[in-house]
């Protein structure tokens, strides 16, 4: 797959399908679905990534359940309004696809790269067993005036680095996207299973605007 440069946000995501396509939206004429993709990790867990393409893309009538597919694109955000409260939605945003004939071994199965600014104090706090975390969320501009907000967690020396940062700051952030799933209360005794997402950041640049 050609390794095009997507300037301030590039994913890199290669994996198993694990879902149908389910129809998320229309853009003048061109339909957009969601299919989520099992990416394994070193701990020999997984991430469950969802992904947002075009049926130009793929043949959104047909079942990939089981293919490895290699994909290139951008993280990206949108309000969804629910529950009278506005909830952050994260998926892959497909620009190029390569399905594969067999399991394939990737150089890069979960990599992205992005440049922003910090649009919220950093949250800096250990765990009970003091890994020293920090949570950042992320501004990363697109066209026509828009922004995609992008949750980042940082580890260690990282999250020692990013408590300092302050809002309106010009970081790059290297790493991948994982998923975190938690229960939500929806009612006195009753909890709903939703999945989270979010950067987690390796390597961490702030940059210096002239």
């Amino acid at each position: 797959m050609t390794d095009k440069v997507f300037d301030n946000n590039q994913v890199s995501i290669a994996g198993e399908v694990i879902s149908e396509f389910e129809y998320s939206h229309d853009v003048f004429g061109e339909g957009f679905y969601t299919i989520d993709v099992s990416v394994g990790r070193l701990s020999n867990s997984s991430d469950v990534i969802p992904l947002m393409i075009s049926e130009r893309l793929m043949d959104v009538k047909k079942s990939y359940v089981g293919k490895y597919i290699e994909i290139l694109g951008q993280f990206r955000s949108y309000n969804r309004h629910e529950e009278n409260r506005n909830r952050l939605v994260l998926s892959v945003f497909v620009r190029e696809v390569k399905i594969c004939d067999e399991v394939y071994e990737s150089p890069k199965p979960n990599y992205i790269f992005l440049d922003g600014y910090v649009c919220k104090q950093p949250i800096y706090r250990k765990t009970p067993l003091g890994r020293e975390i920090a949570d950042i969320l992320l501004a990363v501009n697109r066209p026509y005036g828009k922004s995609d907000y992008i949750p980042c967690i940082c580890w260690g020396r990282n999250a020692r680095f990013a408590e300092n940062f302050t809002v309106g700051g010009h970081i790059q952030v290297f790493g991948r996207i994982q998923s975190r799933e938690y229960q939500k209360k929806v009612g006195e005794e009753d909890f709903e299973r939703r999945v989270a997402y979010e950067v987690s950041v390796s390597k961490l640049e702030c940059i210096e605007d002239n």
